[in-house]
This record gives C-alpha cells, structure tokens and sequence, in this order.
C-alpha cells in the first residue's frame, strides 16, 4: 500500500479521538469516566473477536495484557478523567507532548536514535498545540494534569511495543484491535464495577456519545492505528497524534463558539508544518524478527 495513504488512513483514528472532549462534556453524563472507557472498549472489542473467533496463542496472550493494559485499560479512563477535570485547552496541550514522549521511549525501548529534525518536529508541533488550545484564563488541576500525562505516556509506551511486537501472522489489524480492546475492557470491567458502576441514567444524547465513542472512536479507529503504527516510522503516527487535540480545539470554535485569535492561527500552522515535515523526513527502516517458540511469526514492523 502507498505510504501516503497508510499516513491519511492513520490519521483518521486521532481525527475521531479530537470528537471525545466535546462527547464527553456535552453528551455523557458526568463523574463516569471508567464506565465511559468500559463501553468505549469491551462491547466492540467483543463483537470484532467473537466474528472473527481468534484467540491469542503463546506468549501473545500476556502480549495482549500488556497492550490492553497501557492502550485501553490505562489509557481510556484517564482520558476522560482529564477531560472532566481540565478545560479542553489544558488537557489537550499535555496531550499534544506525546510525540516527544514517544521519540524518548523508541530511544528507551527500541534504542532508536533521536534524529534532530525528529526532535525539533516534535517540539515544534507541541508548541503550536499549546498556543492553539491554551488561553490566558486556563486554570490547572493537579489531578487532571496528572490523568492527561499519565494517558499520553500508557499509549505512548504501549504504541512502542506495538511496533515492537508487531502482530501475529494470519492475524488481522480488525482482529488484533479487537484484542486489545477486549483486553482493555476486561481489566476495566471490576474496577468500573467497585469504584464507579453504572449511570443512574442514560438518555438518548449519551447513548450516541457511547455508541460513536465505541465504533468510530474505537474499533475502527483502533485498527487503523495500530496497523499505521506497525507499517510507519515511530515518530510519523506519534506526530499525527497532534491532530486529535487540533481537532478538539476547532470543534469547540464551530460547535461552542469559543473564539479563535491570530496566535491561535499561528499555532495551528507550527503544528500541522511540524507534522507534515516530520511526515516527509521520517525514514522506515525494516528489521528481521524472530518467531517465539508457542506463537505465530509476528509481521515485521517498520521502525524509524
């Protein structure tokens, strides 16, 4: 498949994850973030494993843990209690760090060696997300800061051992999402039940926020993310990360009405040129694996 269009399919999974702040204020009823990552993961999840009636084998069942772990167990409750507990600016600035944290776990895990234009790439594209999403009236929550950080690193580390791993042969990106996300709501599942559990209401509004947040937002975006991570250079979906707090941000000028002001303007250009550049400068670089006694041969990532 052309680069180019597995760069446009992959960014489509951050274009619907910039819906979830204006879902999640707007529609969901509040104080449930763990119920809104449960639904958000296990029934589609479910659904995309019990079609394709494939389970892990070997090693890859712990794999799956893992990945589940820090991708969707971690990774989606944090999320929206950053979203509750920050404005949109906030939360969607430190999320827009994530391509350096990626950049310093590639070095960590897949001793990858940060190229400059990489890095400067990187901190250009969080600069300008900050001066798109942050105001001067932005208040910070010390929990809230620490949810959206400890998000964006649980998915950062779990993107670099998905491009790590790779996934099984014979397996397929719908299949292999579907995994994770099982995976995920499964360990979300009792700790949503004790801490939290269900809603005392649902309405129509918060049934659509579910249903978009768990298809569109999920299994689908999931497989095209992870697919983009496994066939791309580290650093090009990490970058296209930035898209989602972007789109937050403009979603809250067409939809709220928030204003949108010259720095504004000039913040988003810095993040969608450090994005394009890194785009074009990131270099993949193809390395042999080795199949694990127990397990399928894992299709080979591309690394940068």
């Amino acid at each position: 498949m052309n680069r180019w269009r597995i760069v446009l399919l992959t960014a489509l999974a951050p274009l619907s994850w910039g819906t979830t702040y204006l879902v999640t204020t707007e529609l969901l009823p509040p104080g449930h973030p763990l119920f809104a990552g449960l639904l958000r993961s296990l029934p589609a999840g479910l659904v995309a494993v019990l079609l394709a009636r494939r389970l892990p084998r070997g090693t890859w069942w712990p794999k799956m843990l893992v990945l589940g772990a820090l991708n969707i167990g971690a990774f989606f409750p944090l999320l929206f209690l950053a979203a509750e507990r920050l404005p949109g600016g906030v939360a969607a600035a430190v999320a827009g760090a994530q391509p350096l944290i990626v950049l310093v776990l590639g070095t960590l895990v897949l001793q990858e060696r940060i190229r400059a234009v990489s890095a400067a790439a990187a901190v250009t594209g969080a600069g300008g997300v900050a001066l798109v999403v942050l105001g001067p009236a932005a208040q910070l929550d010390l929990w809230g800061v620490l949810a959206a950080l400890g998000g964006v690193t649980a998915t950062g580390l779990g993107m670099i051992l998905t491009k790590r791993w790779g996934r099984p042969r014979g397996i397929g990106p719908v299949v292999y999402a579907g995994w994770q996300l099982t995976a995920g709501g499964l360990l979300l599942l009792p700790v949503t039940l004790a801490v939290e559990g269900v809603p005392s209401s649902i309405d129509g509004a918060a049934a659509l926020g579910y249903l978009w947040l768990g298809t569109v937002g999920g299994i689908v975006a999931y497989t095209l993310w992870f697919r983009g991570i496994q066939q791309l250079p580290v650093i090009a979906p990490g970058l296209l990360a930035l898209l989602s707090p972007l789109v937050a941000a403009l979603l809250g000028v067409i939809v709220l009405g928030e204003s949108f002001t010259a720095v504004q303007g000039v913040g988003l250009a810095l993040a969608l040129g450090a994005l394009v550049v890194g785009q074009l400068t990131a270099r993949p670089r193809r390395t042999p694996t080795t199949p694990t006694i127990g397990e399928e041969p894992p299709v080979p990532a591309a690394r940068a």
